[in-house]
């Protein structure tokens, strides 16, 4: 019994470290109302080499948090998405932000906040 666990563990290992390096696996955090008006955030003084990644609500125990701003490490060829809210129906799902490639000719995706 001990043996199939170790080999089923083993086999998710080899499994989640074959997944390609920007797959983005998004539970979420599922309410049933929606988030505050977002909180009006001004970046600070644009950093060479970063990326501004705004603000957004997080679910915390039974009540939305605000998470501030904050500059990230850019990624050549890479946006960041940002955190959001979706709703389905009447429910609210939230979208954890995540790096995504860039596509030639598309610009430079959501991320790229340089003020």
């Amino acid at each position: 019994m001990k043996c199939r666990y170790l080999a089923i563990a083993a086999a998710l290992l080899a499994a989640t470290a074959a997944a390609p390096a920007l797959a983005h696996v998004d539970i979420g955090v599922v309410v049933g109302f929606p988030p505050p008006a977002p909180v009006v955030e001004v970046a600070p003084a644009w950093r060479a080499g970063h990326v501004w990644a705004p603000g957004y609500w997080a679910w915390h125990r039974d009540r939305h948090v605000w998470m501030r701003g904050r500059w990230i490490v850019e990624r050549h060829g890479l946006a960041w998405v940002p955190d959001r809210w979706v709703a389905s129906g009447h429910r609210w799902h939230h979208r954890a932000g995540h790096w995504q490639r860039v596509r030639h000719g598309r610009g430079h995706g959501y991320g790229h906040y340089r003020h």
